[in-house]
């Protein structure tokens, strides 16, 4: 909220009697043919008088009668400062139909005032009159230097994201921006800004096509890309194509970075590690993207690449000016760096790298890589005292402490003092999405069959979209080889939810094994696998591919787990029922 301030007439009085100067040693008026813009100031003695009353009404409470004078001023002055000025006293009294007749105004006395222009616009979607928009806008670019226009286009989608009217405001600005569009210099940006208002619209094909025109007229412009990326949710397959033709180029590597980051979010983590590994080759100095495949490695347990991305991203950081940024990424390669030496058992060492991190939000997780410790040296009981007298501001902290509790007691083979504790926090919160899925993975792991599918149902009623919830019942139910033909239609619907989910893939290869379909599952596990390198889709895959005498490749691709994770239960226990010794 904007509050009156008791110096701002006095500040104007000192700007006013700048302005007094200056107009009093200005030559006459100039001639017709001048170029159009603001005019010298002609501010005499008397309006002089009427601007200083018009802040010192607005100082006594009386903002009505301060934008009147103040605007009148304008008028008689063709003063740019008066004008904006009478605009923000109308904002400040919330008078949307007073700001938008003083820039109106203002826009009239100077119709090529970029300014001008730009505080119609923004006026007039604030109010959403979309409609009203066109002439502004068009007004605005044409005042806007050359040089300048794609950076003021690429800008022009945030103004209109409030809008209710987005299919409108797509179409106006579409229109607007005609002329651009037609601009060798301008036209990649205009179809550019035309894909993001088409994105907000709800029309994504239509947006996709307008990043494909931006790329045809400039292949490496990287604003289409970054639109395609923002496409990359598995529903429109034709955006990932714009991305490979940029890269095809010269990319900035923060471009290539975002790819993996997306891809990441997809669940491509091997695509991922490309990306991030032609990146630390091409542009080895980009810290981030070292933090980022550090951070990878650790998850697939690749020990001495994580330790060398890690250590080279600490190197690189400390070459670098401070930043809050930097410092958050030190806080994570720290903390990556004491869980691999906590995966090794070398506690010592993990103890001194999360010594180093100051980072007060980071809190729950250094404690709980502690707590982890202290659990794998038979201390579990202290570790659970260590984590719950974390401090807690606030109901997110709480649920952070409860669920670093939740995970210490599942991965230390405590699954029924993890399923009570969750089963106190939905009793105190019993909508909990997060809650009921967690209870309901935990009650399969103690075999309460009947109420982990209870759980899963009524988080599915509750959130029709989870498709961890479709996923987990799905798997379950083709685990334990049961209608099965209802587990794989579970899964077909997480997948269509979250389509290309390597894990997901994997739950549905097991339900058409148990189908008895192989060669269908086999076709899924191949893609599953290549996608994500995981012990638990090794597992699987491996029985598949044992169950159709292809026992050597079979082997392979166990071994390959063990590699990634020696103790996944699965994996272990697949090797156990079929007596394997890979």
């Amino acid at each position: 909220m904007d509050y009156y301030d008791p110096m701002k007439p006095f500040q104007c009085f000192a700007a006013l009697m700048a302005l007094a100067l200056n107009a009093a040693a200005q030559v006459p008026a100039a001639p017709a043919t001048s170029p159009p813009g603001p005019r010298p100031s002609a501010l005499d003695a008397a309006l002089f008088y009427e601007v200083l009353l018009g802040e010192l009404s607005l100082g006594a409470g009386d903002p009505g009668a301060g934008y009147s004078l103040m605007l009148d001023a304008a008028r008689k002055t063709h003063d740019a400062a008066l004008f904006q000025r009478a605009v923000e006293i109308a904002l400040q009294s919330r008078s949307g139909d007073g700001a938008l007749q003083a820039a109106r105004a203002w826009q009239q006395d100077q119709p090529a005032s970029r300014d001008a222009n730009r505080y119609l616009l923004q006026i007039l979607v604030a109010l959403n009159r979309i409609a009203d928009t066109g002439e502004p806008l068009r007004a605005m670019i044409a005042a806007t230097p050359a040089q300048e226009r794609s950076t003021a286009l690429a800008g022009l989608p945030r103004l209109y994201t409030r809008t209710q009217e987005k299919v409108l405001a797509a179409r106006v600005v579409e229109q607007a921006l005609a002329d651009a569009a037609r601009h060798p210099l301008t036209a990649a940006a205009a179809w550019t800004a035309n894909g993001r208002m088409r994105l907000q619209a709800g029309d994504p094909t239509g947006a996709l096509e307008a990043a494909q025109k931006a790329q045809a007229i400039d292949p490496q412009a990287d604003a289409p890309v970054w639109l395609a990326l923002e496409m990359l949710d598995g529903s429109h397959p034709l955006a990932e194509p714009v991305v490979h033709k940029y890269l095809e180029g010269t990319p900035r590597p923060e471009v290539r970075l975002a790819y993996a980051r997306v891809l990441l979010d997809l669940g491509r983590q091997a695509d991922a590690l490309r990306q991030l590994r032609r990146i630390t080759t091409d542009t080895p100095d980009l810290a981030s993207a070292w933090l980022l495949l550090g951070s990878l490695q650790v998850q697939d347990r690749q020990a001495a690449e994580a330790e060398k991305s890690l250590h080279r991203f600490l190197t690189l950081a400390e070459q670098q000016p401070p930043s809050e940024e930097l410092q958050r990424g030190r806080t994570q390669a720290y903390l990556a760096l004491a869980q691999l030496a906590e995966q090794q058992r070398n506690f010592a060492a993990a103890e001194a790298w999360l010594n180093r991190i100051e980072n007060a939000d980071e809190l729950v997780r250094t404690q709980s890589l502690r707590a982890s410790i202290l659990a794998q040296q038979g201390r579990l009981d202290q570790a659970r005292q260590l984590l719950q007298a974390l401090p807690a501001r606030n109901a997110e902290e709480t649920r952070l402490k409860l669920m670093a509790e939740v995970q210490l007691l599942r991965d230390n083979k405590q699954p029924r003092l993890a399923y009570d504790l969750l089963g106190e926090a939905l009793d105190r919160n019993p909508g909990d999405a997060d809650l009921l899925y967690e209870r309901a993975l935990l009650a399969e792991k103690i075999g309460l069959f009947d109420e982990m599918e209870r759980l899963l149902r009524q988080l599915i009623a509750t959130k029709p979209e989870s498709q961890h919830a479709y996923n987990a019942l799905g798997y379950s139910l083709a685990d334990r080889n049961v209608r099965l033909t209802e587990a794989r239609e579970l899964i077909r619907k997480a997948l269509a939810l979250t389509p290309n989910d390597p894990f997901i893939q994997d739950s549905l290869g097991w339900a058409e094994f148990r189908l008895g379909n192989s060669a269908e599952a086999l076709r899924i596990f191949e893609a599953a696998y290549q996608a994500k390198p995981d012990a638990e889709i090794a597992a699987h895959f491996g029985e598949v591919l044992w169950s159709q005498g292809q026992r050597e490749r079979a082997t392979k691709i166990w071994r390959e787990g063990l590699l990634l994770n020696p103790e996944n239960e699965t994996l272990t226990q697949t090797l156990q029922r079929l007596q394997v010794r890979p």
